[in-house]
């Protein structure tokens, strides 16, 4: 699948700040015919990025996740860069629990030249990343694998993490509120991600920023339960202040 274009990721990203997008209000906005815009939306909405509506196009409605290729398109370069930062927080010789996401996806890929990690995760997609890597020992979670990312959830995922205790975990979440709360449209990664948490000594939430643009119905938990999180850039006074209060330290990926 090929990666958006540069005009494409910012019509996306004017869909998410708004809630919609016009044709007329982007050709202008962009300098380009109707047409184009037309063909930027088809592409957004082949991907299920957006959903197509009479002039244009808007944001989905919440309830369902977009597929996980299409959310790979979403910041890649963002999710590169908070991969590599997250990395650099992980010193040699530390054990971890990584979730399931496209952004833990790109920690994994950062991971290369580390020595002595002992990596425990239910995400299929990145355990076949770091397989080859000679200074990493997983460990890949029991359970039902979902067929639409490679996650391992449910029950017996859950209970396999139990049995650690590790120095860190490295979670995604699909949406966050400014109210601070992580959210999901799964609950059986929900209860993955709970575990997860759970049996870390310092918990890293990664995310590029487009998640406070999204929603999702179920609830993970409060960035009070986070140690440290890294974005891509600031993300708003007020969620900042949030973080302050519970001791939450905002990393920027690229600072």
């Amino acid at each position: 699948m090929d990666i958006l274009s540069p005009r494409q990721n910012k019509v996306l990203a004017l869909a998410g700040k708004n809630g919609r997008v016009d044709v007329d209000d982007l050709s202008a906005t962009f300098n380009v015919s109707p047409q184009t815009i037309r063909k930027d939306l088809n592409v957004l909405c082949d991907r299920q990025l957006l959903q197509r509506v009479h002039g244009g196009a808007i944001v989905g409605s919440g309830i369902e996740n977009v597929s996980y290729e299409a959310r790979r398109l979403l910041a890649p370069a963002a999710k590169r860069a908070i991969g590599r930062r997250t990395a650099e927080l992980i010193p040699d010789n530390s054990s971890l629990l990584i979730n399931i996401g496209t952004t833990t996806e790109q920690v994994a890929h950062a991971f290369k030249d580390h020595r002595g990690l002992l990596v425990i995760s239910n995400n299929v997609n990145a355990v076949a990343i770091m397989k080859d890597f000679m200074g990493v020992e997983l460990i890949i979670a029991g359970g039902q694998v979902r067929r639409s990312d490679g996650g391992i959830v449910g029950g017996a995922a859950v209970d396999f993490i139990n049995q650690f205790k590790v120095d860190f975990a490295v979670i995604g979440v699909s949406a966050i509120d400014e109210d601070g709360s992580l959210l999901d449209y799964d609950f059986r990664e929900v209860r993955v991600a709970k575990a997860i948490i759970e049996n870390a000594r310092h918990v890293i939430l990664v995310a590029d920023t487009m998640k406070f643009e999204r929603n999702a119905p179920i609830r993970i938990g409060h960035i009070a339960r986070v140690d440290t999180i890294v974005f891509d850039s600031q993300p708003s006074q007020k969620f900042q202040e949030i973080c302050r209060e519970h001791g939450t330290r905002i990393v920027i990926a690229g600072e």
